[in-house]
């Protein structure tokens, strides 16, 4: 399949992936300058943390690109076409449809344990915070304790990269849709599949989304006009 969709495009499978969230793109969006592609929500939410830069490379990224980024349409239409292998079970999924698949592929679920959709709901209050306002997690694998989402990411990639052990990821717990007995397999991918920013300003992000991306359409309409 690399082969085929190598030869029929200009693209790989790995160009399907948002190089932030580590998932098949959803709504892809591209910079004008260093024309890297990442999911409309990475892009925005990392735009309001990092200020004007790429995600990525660290180039310049403008004004109206940071509000209202170019969708990559070419992308999307190839990802309608063709097929990757799911991470888990290795089933053949087109690549626009594999989020979807992943809410349904129990390999995916025992490996990662929280659906690919970030539900939207406002973050619990329930989490223990420190003196910046930021929730606090003990780590599962070796029980220290008080670190925030980044310190623990940071931590358990140094100290427990090869570790697999199954346990409760208290980040999930923490949210509102969190399951304590939900068993996540391999803890430090899981953080890095699934935490590697703050729900919240997911959260936040989708209260004035929609308002940014009608703005940019009727931008368009008045370009073309």
């Amino acid at each position: 399949m690399a082969e085929e969709l190598s030869a029929a495009t200009s693209y790989t499978e790995d160009d399907f992936y948002c190089p932030v969230c580590q998932e098949v793109l959803k709504t892809p969006v591209r910079t004008a300058a260093c024309q890297h592609v990442f999911c409309r929500k990475c892009f925005l939410t990392a735009m309001r943390e990092s200020g004007i830069h790429c995600p990525l490379c660290r180039g310049n990224v403008t004004r109206r690109e940071r509000a209202c980024p170019e969708r990559a349409l070419d992308l999307e239409n190839i990802m309608r076409k063709f097929s990757g292998s799911c991470r888990c079970c290795a089933k053949q999924i087109k690549f626009y449809r594999m989020r979807h698949h992943y809410k349904s592929c129990k390999k995916y679920q025992d490996e990662y344990g929280v659906s690919s959709v970030i539900p939207n709901f406002q973050i619990s209050q329930d989490s223990i915070g420190n003196s910046s306002g930021h929730p606090t997690f003990k780590c599962p694998l070796c029980q220290e304790t008080n670190f925030t989402r980044q310190r623990l990411l940071d931590h358990c990639n140094s100290n427990h990269l090869f570790q697999i052990v199954p346990v409760t990821c208290p980040i999930c717990v923490s949210l509102p849709w969190g399951d304590p007995s939900q068993i996540t397999r391999n803890f430090v991918s899981h953080l890095n599949q699934r935490h590697q920013f703050d729900y919240g300003e997911f959260v936040n992000l989708q209260l004035d989304e929609e308002t940014q991306y009608q703005t940019a359409v009727e931008e368009s309409f008045q370009v073309n006009i």
